[in-house]
């Protein structure tokens, strides 16, 4: 069974597409099929799998409205078993164009539907606005991953967040499950410290055990075009990637 995975805070900066990255590599590493979609039109996932670029001629956008093959737009990575669809800069017009469609946030889930079967996870790296873009990720994902940084700006803005959660189980997908990422995590700040026990007694089996502390080599990364888990395999930050994947796995078997 595929499992459809959004990453998504209205929060920017709380490692979003860093998260998506790493746990793409990890899934592969672990021996699955994985499928990254890039809903974020600065297309900084798409740069950082070294196979597109925001010039590049197709993005999600083509196959939702214009129709374009499926196998058209779809990129090739550096790792086997992971495959890309890419952002570019026309994706930001999808805010204007979308919802002049019939049942607009209905077309990322009928387009996966096709062709979902060929994975074990799609991933889908959202773009930091609640618009027509995550609203589509939403009402096609099994599960939400919300990347939080322990700091009160990113917890104020999970107020929002948990709005427009309840609003897409009213709207078309009840069964979407969430679950909390700690990231940026500085073990060593009691600020830090302080607000992940507050989020942890309110959102209790809701917070990820695992939690991604600082680490620059995932700044790296990017850089190097390869996800953590294969950039510097034995980080820290990989580690805690690891075991964030195995956790979803898990979870996954169990709700299966």
């Amino acid at each position: 069974m595929t499992w459809i995975i959004s990453i998504a805070n209205e929060k920017g900066g709380v490692a979003k597409t860093t998260t998506t990255f790493s746990l793409c590599g990890a899934f592969v590493e672990a021996g699955y099929r994985v499928l990254a979609i890039d809903l974020d039109p600065q297309a900084n996932l798409s740069l950082s799998m070294s196979e597109s670029t925001p010039n590049d001629p197709y993005s999600v956008i083509d196959l939702l409205i214009n129709q374009v093959p499926f196998e058209k737009v779809i990129r090739s990575t550096n790792l086997p078993n992971l495959t890309l669809l890419p952002a570019n800069n026309q994706l930001g017009l999808a805010e204007r164009i979308l919802p002049s469609y019939p049942e607009y946030k209905m077309l990322l889930r009928n387009l996966l539907e096709a062709h979902k079967a060929d994975y074990d996870f799609i991933l889908m790296d959202c773009p930091p606005f609640l618009g027509a873009l995550t609203t589509n990720a939403l009402i096609a994902s099994d599960l939400l991953i919300l990347p939080t940084q322990a700091e009160y700006y990113s917890v104020f803005a999970l107020r929002n967040m948990m709005a427009m959660i309840r609003q897409i189980r009213s709207e078309g997908n009840p069964k979407l499950r969430y679950r909390l990422l700690l990231t940026l995590f500085d073990k060593r700040n009691r600020i830090h410290c302080s607000l992940a026990d507050h989020l942890r007694t309110t959102f209790s089996n809701g917070v990820f055990e695992s939690v991604i502390e600082i680490d620059t080599k995932l700044r790296e990364s990017p850089i190097a075009g390869q996800p953590i888990i294969y950039h510097a395999p034995k980080s820290r930050s990989a580690l805690q990637y690891r075991f964030l994947a195995q956790e979803i796995i898990q979870y996954v078997e169990e709700k299966n």
